[in-house]
């Protein structure tokens, strides 16, 4: 089993997108984040990517259908392609003798709160000294870097060469030992054009400050993101706009807004149904659909179309 049957059958198997790290690369990763925590003789992470369809955001352009995105362009690839491609490429590995763990790129589980990076309090503890707490959170932007695939942008979103932000990543933790791709030099993709700054309508994404990290010998940076800001975004929310008599939201004052529905957010207290809601109003304007109007300007995407994305004035919210 060679690195090109790997990735073969990873497209086989239904991934768009398949890139290979040897474990060195994540030498240095944080405790929580480790992937030797969860498996202490891996040899490799098999990293693999899902298209996002560009017409599943053609609905919240033009402000006539939401549920499309949600549904296909997020449930369905995270919840019954990914696994499913998963489970089915995780066989390989196995039937040739060497462990293998998948990886979807949700972890509900973790003892991390994903959009602070802090530890969840009172959630779980390590089970002895110099391990995790249950469970460990693979970094799945960090996975997609050190396997090749692209660069982080300034947006926090990954950006791949052929698809651009339109990806959701997965991956698989294996001891095989497999040759690893070329690392994509920062810079290459994003070109700090803050389209996704200019554009989001959260202004949830700095166009001054920074996250840099080291990765693999190569240091990464993004904008410094406020995940309050761009969740309530994406939902439609806006924290300047809110109607009279209502409590404009604040990151401190997150479980209120999370408990209110307003005229401008109607979905921020439901449940987490997957296939029968519009939770995407904002649909990333600006980390996405701004990004990917940018880089097919530019050439620089590989997956091309035939038109351009923007054809008329984009819907927005009145209130905008």
């Amino acid at each position: 089993m060679n690195s090109q049957e790997v990735k073969d059958y990873a497209i086989e198997c239904g991934a768009d997108l398949v890139g290979i790290a040897n474990i060195e690369r994540f030498a240095g990763a944080p405790l929580q984040s480790d992937p030797l925590q969860v498996m202490p003789e891996a040899k490799s992470m098999v990293v693999v990517g899902f298209r996002v369809f560009r017409g599943f955001y053609r609905g919240i352009e033009e402000g006539t259908l939401f549920q499309n995105y949600s549904s296909m362009g997020y449930a369905a690839i995270n919840h019954v392609q990914m696994p499913m491609m998963l489970w089915k490429f995780a066989r390989m590995f196995e039937d040739e003798g060497y462990e293998a763990i998948p990886f979807p790129n949700e972890f509900a589980w973790c003892a991390m709160n994903t959009g602070t990076g802090e530890l969840k309090k009172d959630w779980s503890r390590p089970v002895a000294p110099g391990k995790a707490a249950p469970d460990v959170f693979i970094h799945m932007r960090i996975a997609a870097y050190c396997a090749g695939l692209g660069e982080i942008g300034w947006s926090k979103v990954f950006l791949n060469p052929t698809y651009g932000p339109r990806v959701r990543y997965g991956a698989l933790l294996t001891e095989a030992e497999l040759e690893p791709d070329p690392l994509v030099e920062p810079g290459t993709i994003c070109d700090r054009c803050m389209c996704c700054v200019k554009e989001c309508s959260g202004k949830a994404i700095s166009a001054t400050e920074s996250v840099k990290v080291t990765v693999a010998g190569k240091q990464l940076e993004w904008g410094k993101l406020d995940e309050y800001k761009c969740s309530l975004a994406f939902q439609g929310g806006r924290d300047d706009v809110a109607p009279d008599g209502e409590e404009k939201g604040t990151a401190p004052g997150y479980a209120d807004y999370r408990a209110k529905p307003t005229a401008f957010n109607p979905f921020i207290a439901s449940p987490g149904p997957r296939y029968e809601y519009g939770r995407a109003l904002e649909g990333a304007r600006g980390c996405v659909r701004a990004c990917m109007i940018h880089l097919e300007q530019q050439g620089k995407l590989k997956n091309k179309f035939k038109a351009p994305f923007r054809r008329r004035k984009p819907w927005k919210l009145e209130a905008e």
